[in-house]
């Protein structure tokens, strides 16, 4: 579910939905306003899916939160 696999397209693993995520904090945005632009995209589908997604990509390092707004990490 996390990566690809024979059965999990790269697109639809989280990690491949991360990425898509990534392409739309362009900058800081609350949690909010990304679900409301995602929600349309097919791969994220589900607010489950996009919770899952946010907390992969901050345990990974790859976003922060801070005052309410999440923005990428540029490490």
């Amino acid at each position: 579910m996390i990566l690809p696999t024979k059965h999990i397209s790269t697109r639809n693993s989280l990690l491949g939905v991360g990425a898509t995520v990534i392409s739309y904090l362009n900058y800081p945005r609350t949690v909010t306003s990304l679900w409301s632009d995602l929600s349309k995209v097919p791969e994220v589908a589900t607010f489950d899916r996009f919770v899952l997604v946010l907390d992969l990509l901050y345990m990974i390092g790859a976003v922060e939160l801070e005052e309410g707004l999440l923005h990428k990490c540029n490490r």
